[in-house]
C-alpha cells in the first residue's frame, strides 16, 4: 500500500510541478530526496559527486584557473574499486543540490583513503578550504562552503547528546537520528553579525590580532541567546569600539563556514558624528580607526601581496569580494560616492 501511495504521490506531484517554474520544481525535487530514503539512494546512481578529503575540497588546475569537478556515479564506482571499497561507500555522501534538469548533486570525503594516491588518479588536489574558496571562480565558493559545512556537521554528530547513542543519518544527510532516544537532529548555523559603522562620511573597521598581517574588515560577533540581530548590533559595537549605534539598516547575509558553519547578517549602522572617539577592547581587537573615502578607495584597489610597508607599518587592505565584508565595504563606497555626485 505503501509503495502504491508513493507512485501517486510522485504523479501529482510531477503534474503539480510542470505548472511551476524551474526554480520551484527543483525545490519540490530536493525536498523528495531528503524526505524519501528510497528515493535519494536510487538518485545517487545517476547523480554527480563532489569529493572532499578530510574536509579539503578536491579542485583541478586547468590554465590559471581551478575548477570543482563533478565525478559522475560510474565514475566514482571506478575509483571505489581501484582502492577495493564497495558501493557503500556512496552511503556516506550528503545532498548538496541538483541541476535544472533534476541531475542531483553529492558530496562525499574519502579521508579514509590514501590522499596522495587519490590526487594522482584523479589529477588534481585535495585543499584546504581557506584557499580554495578564494581561488575558484565566486559563483563556486557557496557551493564548497555548503557542502564542507554539511560533511563537518556529521562528523561531529555522530552521537546523541542525551544518550552517547550513535545517530544515523538519512540518505540524503539532512537529518540524523538516534533510535534510542527518539531525537531528530538537523543540521545548524550560527547567527553571527558583520556591522560596518559609519559616522556619516568615514567607516570604521578593525582587526584581531589572528587576521592576516594589515587586513582590516567590519566588526563582527555571534547572536547571544535572546536577543535580535538590532540587539547584538548594538552590543557588538558598544562592547567592541565603545560607541553607540543611532541608526541600523539591514544589508545582506551569507553562509561562511568558518569558524563553524555560521550565517553572516550584514548591516550599516550610523552613529553620531559628535560622538566618535573610539573607545577599543583590547581583548577583542588590535586595532581600530576611521578610515575616509579615498582611503577605503585605494585599499579596495590593493592587492594583499603587494602590501608594501609604508614607514614600517603594513598598508591596509580588506577582505576579497568573496567575503560579505567586502560587500558592505563596497555599498558603503557606492553611497558616499552617490552623495558627493
Amino acid at each position: 500500500m505503501t509503495v502504491i501511495y508513493q507512485a501517486v504521490y510522485r504523479r501529482a506531484s510531477s503534474l503539480f510541478c510542470r505548472l511551476h517554474s524551474t526554480y520551484v520544481r527543483k525545490m519540490r525535487y530536493l525536498n523528495e530526496l531528503k524526505e524519501d530514503d528510497s528515493f535519494c539512494r536510487q538518485a545517487q546512481t545517476s547523480g554527480t559527486f563532489y569529493l572532499f578529503h578530510n574536509l579539503s575540497p578536491f579542485l583541478q588546475e586547468v590554465g590559471r584557473k581551478y575548477l570543482i569537478p563533478q565525478l559522475s556515479a560510474t565514475e566514482m564506482k571506478r575509483v571505489l574499486e581501484k582502492f577495493k571499497e564497495t558501493e557503500q561507500w556512496i552511503e556516506k555522501s550528503v545532498l548538496t543540490g541538483c541541476s535544472d534538469e533534476h541531475v542531483p548533486h553529492f558530496a562525499l570525503d574519502l579521508g579514509a583513503l590514501e590522499k596522495s594516491v587519490l590526487e594522482s588518479e584523479l589529477k588534481g588536489s585535495f585543499t584546504d578550504l581557506r584557499k580554495a574558496l578564494f581561488v575558484v571562480d565566486e559563483k563556486d565558493s557557496p557551493l564548497l562552503a555548503s557542502a564542507q559545512a554539511l560533511l563537518r556537521w556529521h562528523d561531529s554528530h555522530q552521537y546523541c547528546s542525551k544518550t552517547g547513542q550513535p545517530t544515523q543519518k538519512n540518505v540524503a544527510g539532512s537529518k540524523r537520528v538516534c533510535h534510542a532516544s527518539g531525537i531528530t537532529y538537523y543540521p545548524q548555523m550560527s547567527p553571527v553579525v558583520i556591522t560596518l559603522v559609519s559616522d556619516g562620511s568615514r567607516c570604521l573597521l578593525a582587526r584581531q590580532p589572528s587576521f592576516p598581517p594589515g587586513m582590516y574588515t567590519a566588526l563582527s560577533g555571534f547572536c547571544d541567546i535572546g536577543e535580535t540581530v538590532e540587539e547584538t548590533v548594538r552590543r557588538e559595537v558598544a562592547e567592541e569600539v565603545g560607541l553607540e549605534v543611532e541608526s541600523f539598516r539591514y544589508s545582506a547575509s551569507q553562509h561562511w563556514p568558518f569558524p563553524s558553519s555560521c550565517l553572516m547578517i550584514a548591516c550599516h549602522v550610523l552613529v553620531r558624528a559628535q560622538q566618535t572617539e573610539i573607545s577599543m577592547n583590547r581583548l577583542e581587537l588590535e586595532a581600530a580607526r576611521w578610515f575616509d573615502l579615498e582611503e577605503i578607495v585605494e585599499a579596495l584597489k590593493r592587492d594583499p601581496k603587494a602590501s608594501k610597508q609604508e614607514h614600517g607599518c603594513l598598508l591596509p587592505w580588506f577582505p576579497p569580494k568573496q567575503a560579505i565584508a567586502h560587500h558592505l565595504i563596497q555599498e558603503w563606497v557606492k553611497q558616499q560616492t552617490s552623495r558627493t555626485a
